[in-house]
């Protein structure tokens, strides 16, 4: 198969212009409430329906596209964004809006799955690791550029100059994928309920338990990152602002530390994860009334939270191996479940206790993942040796007397 050295980054360009579409929004609901003559409540729903869709659909949609060529697959998810966001820019119902971020979100999923599952795919198996560190760059880029960018072109501009902006990315990564990425038939195409077979394994759902742990600890305490800088810290709209930026830039880096990681030893970075969380949110709390000491904390926040995304696909890949791109929709479904428990639980605790508690509550997900993790490297310790139980040879039987060969004659 041909390769060129745009491939990786077209699909990260692709996966930027996803979580931008995705994500940039909720930095433009007052905008959007405004334009569209609706309330602030109402606006908030396009926001948690596109979760929704995505955590539902996600396996589904990978499995009825796993037959079709990748390079089609890819193709069409990503021009179903590019034109959503000419929609969002031109629509002035909400109903259409709404809708218009249904459909993308059924496709978001597949675009990753089959995303992931290319990279590894167009480079030497040694390599799969590092392609996918690199598409997973474009979700940290998303956070850290395309989010705020979104944002500013919304308040300086216009609400539609920001949702132009997504759907020239999108459509520029569409151009990318048809130019550089080659033809990739199914070579053998495995049947629906083989791929589903992955989940009847009590191994698999520990681990997919362990992946819903590690993003709503990320996502209990993240998830409420202004409420946090605002009522504990005490900083105003600008720092919240220039901090939250520095959290998305220090994510990119961090990204490429824990696939780094994750090529010298994948297991001990996994478990390394969860353990890291368990130093980082103490250390929120202690310095969370101290503005200078939460300002140095953020960055280091920032660069540990950036290894969940690839960190927990690398975990569940390792039981999904022989169908990924299934595999990844998993993991697509269940991180955004874990990022639905986490904030859920993070507002139950936020409007009980107060913002500060919430770094308990990551740290609380954190030691059940850690458990999850532990176990599930439990049970594989385990089945070697009931196998070496079940296939070692029976002991030779000494012959009794009665049985004993009579003795050769001298």
């Amino acid at each position: 198969m041909r390769n060129t050295s745009l491939t990786v980054p077209t699909l990260a360009l692709g996966v930027f212009g996803i979580i931008t579409t995705e994500m940039g929004i909720v930095g433009v609901l007052p905008q959007v409430a405004d334009d569209l003559d609706v309330s602030a409540s109402t606006a908030g729903l396009l926001v948690g329906v596109f979760a929704l869709v995505i955590a539902v659909s996600g396996p589904f949609m990978t499995l009825l596209a796993s037959g079709l060529d990748r390079k089609t697959v890819l193709a069409t998810a990503i021009a179903v964004f590019a034109v959503s966001n000419a929609v969002y820019a031109l629509t002035t119902r909400f109903e259409v809006m709404f809708a218009f971020r249904i459909i993308p979100a059924v496709f978001h999923p597949v675009f990753f799955s089959v995303a992931l599952a290319t990279a590894a795919k167009l480079v030497p198996a040694r390599d799969a690791v590092r392609a996918t560190t690199r598409v997973f760059a474009g979700v940290t880029v998303g956070f850290a550029f395309g989010v705020p960018l979104t944002s500013y072109l919304a308040e300086h501009l216009s609400l539609q100059a920001a949702f132009w902006f997504a759907a020239v990315v999108n459509l520029i990564a569409f151009v990318g994928i048809l130019r550089f990425l080659p033809a990739m038939p199914v070579e053998r195409r495995h049947s629906y309920g083989a791929q589903v077979g992955v989940l009847r394994s009590g191994r698999m759902w520990l681990t997919i338990l362990s992946v819903v742990l590690v993003f709503a600890s990320m996502f209990s305490v993240y998830g409420y990152f202004a409420e946090y800088l605002d009522e504990v810290t005490d900083l105003d709209g600008s720092w919240v602002g220039a901090l939250l930026m520095a959290f998305g830039v220090v994510m990119i880096l961090g990204n490429f530390a824990f696939g780094a990681l994750l090529r010298r030893n994948p297991v001990r970075t996994v478990l390394l994860f969860p353990a890291l969380c368990l130093a980082v949110y103490p250390l929120l709390y202690a310095v969370g009334p101290y503005p200078a000491a939460m300002v140095a904390a953020v960055p280091i926040w920032g660069a540990v939270h950036a290894g969940g995304l690839i960190v927990s696909q690398s975990w569940l890949g390792r039981d999904a191996r022989d169908f990924p791109e299934f595999g990844n929709s998993l993991f697509i479904s269940f991180s955004n479940l874990g990022i639905t428990a986490g904030t859920t639980v993070g507002g139950w605790v936020l409007s009980a206790a107060g913002a500060r508690e919430l770094a308990w509550v990551g740290a609380g997900f954190a030691l059940a993942a850690l458990a999850a993790m532990l176990l599930r490297l439990g049970l594989d310790r385990m089945r070697p040796r009931r196998r070496s139980a079940e296939t070692a040879p029976a002991p030779a039987r000494r012959p009794t007397p009665a049985t004993r060969a009579p003795a050769e004659p001298v």
